[in-house]
């Protein structure tokens, strides 16, 4: 078995003459949740595209499971799936339609059963048949975590999960989020601009600045590096940095 789901070794891209991922180089091993952090521009979606496919690197290679996105894609996302709380379901279908099409989509055994699990442990069931369209942002978010979580992936890959959740709600997504990880052995890769869920959810941390790390380790490890009391403060260093130092912890 692959220890490392995710390998990824001197990554960069270019867009015409800007660079917005250089030299980037971390694994992820089977069953962490790792979170990709950094103030807008730093080149967190930029490599969560690459990750997925979605934006082909201009060098530097990726390998997911042991294989290489470039020449296995097909059969790499199978195992993987995706969530952000920008991205929407389509509208004019209800919640359930919207799920039974992705059901069908990764070829889910039982998928009305499982949809049904999901939206519970997303306390959304009783919206099932309303219109996903009317559904508020932070329904919308948890609409989109369902369907991210029913093919069973190995990989989950998720971009600003709670950005429309209330405290309350993003307190029982993290949760929910730890609770499968254990059971499953799932491995996470979340963006966020909420530390509370970095220091609650993440086994360990890589902050980005202008494309590249410069710090990476647990919370306690990078907030002891930058001798700082809250990762907010961690956080508005590297933004504010005008030069990068990489730190490996």
């Amino acid at each position: 078995m692959v220890e490392n789901i995710i390998s990824i070794n001197n990554l960069r891209k270019e867009f015409g003459k800007f660079t917005a991922v250089h030299d980037l180089s971390f694994n992820v091993k089977r069953g962490e949740i790792v979170g990709l952090l950094g103030a807008n521009g730093a080149g967190k979606t930029t490599t969560l595209h690459m990750l997925l496919g979605l934006t082909k690197p201009t060098s530097g290679t990726i390998r997911l499971f042991g294989r290489d996105i470039e020449t296995d894609r097909v059969a790499i996302l199978e195992r993987v799936n995706f969530a952000s709380s920008y991205v929407h379901l389509p509208y004019n279908l209800k919640v359930m339609e919207n799920l039974i099409v992705f059901g069908h989509i990764y070829q889910v055994r039982n998928a009305r059963d499982k949809i049904l699990e999901l939206l519970r442990l997303f306390e959304i069931e009783h919206l099932a048949n309303k219109t996903s369209g009317m559904l508020s942002s932070g329904e919308q978010t948890r609409l989109n975590l369902c369907k991210a979580l029913l093919n069973d992936p190995e990989l989950l890959v998720l971009d600003e999960p709670t950005a429309s959740l209330d405290p309350d709600l993003a307190d029982k997504v993290r949760k929910v989020l730890q609770r499968v990880k254990e059971e499953r052995g799932m491995t996470v890769v979340t963006t966020s601009h909420n530390m509370l869920d970095v220091a609650e959810l993440c086994d360990r941390i890589i902050f980005m600045h202008s494309g590249g790390i410069v710090a990476e380790g647990s919370s306690d490890q990078v907030m002891d590096r930058f001798g700082s009391k809250s990762l907010e403060d961690v956080f508005i260093t590297i933004a504010r940095q005008n030069e990068k130092e990489k730190v490996r912890l």
